[in-house]
Order: C-alpha cells, then structure tokens, then sequence
C-alpha cells in the first residue's frame, strides 16, 4: 500500500518525503486485528486518590495578624490556618476544610474590623485637626489684636 507524502514546508525548495509501503506485520495486524486469546483479561484498579484543593488562608491570615491584629482576631486566624494545613498534610479533608472555613471566617471579622477602625481613626483625627486649627486661629484673632 503506497502512501504519498505532503511537503512540510511550503515555497521554492519544498521536500517531499518518500513514499513508505506498510510492513508485512503490520498489514497482517491490520487486517486481522489485536491477537485473540482464550485466557480471561485480568483488569487492575488502581485508587488514585485526587487532592481536593482545600484552601488554608495562611497568607491572607498572616497579613492580619501583621496589620489587623485587631482583638488578637488575625492571630487566631493564623492558628487555624496552621492547624488547616496541617490537617492538610495528614490527609483529613474534611478536618482541613473545618479549619480553613474558621480561618476565613476570622480574617474576615479582622478585616472588617480593621477597616472600620482605621476609617474612624483617620474621620476623627481629621475633624479633630480642623476643630484644633479652628481654635488656635480663633484664639490668634482674639487675643493677637489687643497687644
């Protein structure tokens, strides 16, 4: 059985392969199939246990802890995490996601919390700064004139 061959590469110095005639064996293969014997097939099953992508917060509940460590909520955040991937490593799935959700539970309250404080600290510090300026001026203007 002949075969024609096709250019790899088209243009001005395309090569065209030769052409390759089926080996004896492999037409015999061919024609008649994959060997046939009376011997029952034996099958192996083999457990190949996927790892289920158990997120542990380790990152998000370091940052906590460096930044908003607000009520001590990031470093505990961090020992869940901790104990997360630990369970983790052991293989306890279900162990692992318990303490992955408490983590992100926490770094979320710690976040929340975080935010909210730094948003009131910079409103008060801000209107305190401007009622302090109030006051100095208005002292300036009152007490600087009668010299």
């Amino acid at each position: 059985m002949n075969r024609t061959g096709q250019p790899f590469f088209s243009g001005a110095h395309s090569v065209v392969p030769p052409s390759y005639e089926m080996i004896k064996e492999e037409q015999e293969v061919a024609v008649l199939g994959a060997p046939q014997s009376q011997a029952p097939v034996a099958t192996t099953v083999i457990n190949i246990r996927s790892d289920t992508a158990v997120p542990d917060h380790i990152v998000w509940s370091l940052f906590n802890t460096i930044f908003m460590n607000w009520c001590c909520l990031g470093f505990v955040a961090f020992a869940y995490s901790v104990k997360s991937r630990d369970r983790k490593m052991v293989g306890d799935v279900i162990g692992a996601q318990s303490y992955a959700s408490t983590a992100k539970c926490l770094n979320i309250c710690a976040l929340v919390l975080g935010i909210l404080l730094i948003t009131v600290f910079i409103i008060v510090f801000a209107t305190g700064s401007l009622m302090i300026f109030q006051a100095v001026s208005q002292l300036a203007k009152d007490y600087g004139g009668n010299q």
